[in-house]
């Protein structure tokens, strides 16, 4: 992938990640923009990048790049990709893809138009036993799903004290807990069952209704000691904390999500468990290494990944053999890796074997849904009939 020039719009928490994942797939990242000339000028250096771009118009105006991603504050996805799409570039997008879902649908049909790969990293997809366990949808061995039930847990939004730019509706948009995190957990399972939600209700709840904001900005997961010695004023606070989510899917199965940025000890915790009629699944992303699978007539099994043991849909997803885990940053490995090679390939009409930004858009009306049920604290149908 030599040929290809990437930039990363970006330099906070998942920035950085992005840059090594495209290094580790020999993408070559040619510079990295971030919020201002100094942030720009030192990650090129903590990154060891040639160039530290001075503004997104001069990223865009190089012809040598063929393609961005963009890692910044949900407010400037919208903005930034819609540029990137009309300066030709390929465009991998954090999540959430824009706001709401008129900026969204705007993107997918511009991203349509462009005929340039348009991709959102829903990473947790490219866990090597999450594709596996999508591989044993797919063939019927898990047979009929009755329900899908799970959480997403973090710490690190525990304490009043903490404070990121994700607790802002205006920057992170009017969900938080649920679109941060809980939107992967709901990509993962659409892409796992194939099925997708047509109805929620929500229950959402804010914990500190007012956090104290530093005078300077927090780096996403920055260590305790460091945030603990800066000056801070109270903020007023009206994102959600954490929530409950029931929902029902397509072809009759139903489920539960917990979604939550204040539970003690959980640092990242993604768990799902797929009842099926033949068998069921079960995950944690914080032993991703191995899948259980559960019976009723003979003993409970756990796959460990390992490729000589995966389907052969999944080995290309996986490169150490068994007992030499994989983890968090592969998946950004892979899911760029899928991104490239679909560009290399050179067939934009070809189906993408990555999240798109159809995806994406998918993903902001569950989430509007989402939110307007826990507004008015009912069932809201996603194919337009109230419930």
């Amino acid at each position: 992938m030599a040929n290809i020039r990437v930039a990363v719009i970006g330099a906070g928490f998942i920035g950085p990640v992005h840059v090594e994942a495209l290094k580790r797939i020999g993408v070559e990242v040619a510079g990295v923009l971030g919020v201002t000339d100094h942030e720009s000028q030192q990650a090129a250096r903590n990154l060891h990048l040639a160039r530290a771009y001075t503004s997104l118009e001069e990223l865009l105006a190089d012809d040598s790049i063929a393609a961005v991603h963009i890692t910044t504050p949900n407010r400037l996805h919208f903005p930034m990709a819609r540029a990137a799409l009309r300066a030709g570039k390929h465009i991998i997008c954090e999540k959430p893809l824009a706001m709401n879902s008129s900026e969204s649908a705007e993107l997918v049909a511009l991203a349509a138009q462009s005929g340039r790969a348009a991709g959102v990293n829903y990473n947790i997809r490219f866990y090597p036993l999450c594709l596996e366990a999508a591989e044993w949808v797919k063939q019927g061995k898990v047979g009929d799903i009755f329900s899908v039930c799970g959480s997403y847990v973090q710490d690190w939004l525990l304490y009043p004290s903490d404070y990121n730019w994700r607790v802002l509706a205006e920057e992170g948009g009017p969900l938080r807990a649920v679109a941060d995190i809980g939107t992967h957990w709901l990509d993962l399972i659409y892409h796992i069952t194939g099925r997708e939600i047509v109805a929620v209700c929500a229950d959402l709840e804010t914990v500190h209704p007012t956090r104290q904001r530093p005078l300077g900005e927090v780096e996403t997961f920055q260590d305790k000691q460091t945030a603990a010695k800066i000056e801070r004023q109270p903020i007023s606070i009206d994102t959600e904390d954490y929530g409950g989510l029931m929902f029902r899917m397509e072809g009759g199965a139903s489920g539960c999500l917990w979604v939550s940025q204040v539970t003690a000890g959980r640092k990242n915790c993604l768990r799902f468990e797929i009842a099926g009629s033949r068998c069921a699944l079960a995950f944690a992303s914080e032993r991703p290494n191995e899948l259980w699978i559960g019976h009723r007539d003979k003993p409970n099994e756990i796959l460990l990944r390992d490729p000589a043991l995966l389907s052969p849909p999944t080995c290309p997803y996986t490169n150490y053999p068994g007992g030499h885990n994989e983890g968090f940053p592969d998946t950004f490995k892979q899911c760029f890796r899928s991104f490239y090679d679909y560009i290399q390939a050179g067939d934009m009409s070809a189906a993408p074997p990555f999240p798109t930004f159809a995806d994406g858009h998918c993903e902001i009306l569950l989430c509007e849904a989402i939110l307007n049920s826990h507004w008015e604290q009912r069932w809201v149908d996603l194919k337009g009939d109230d419930q």
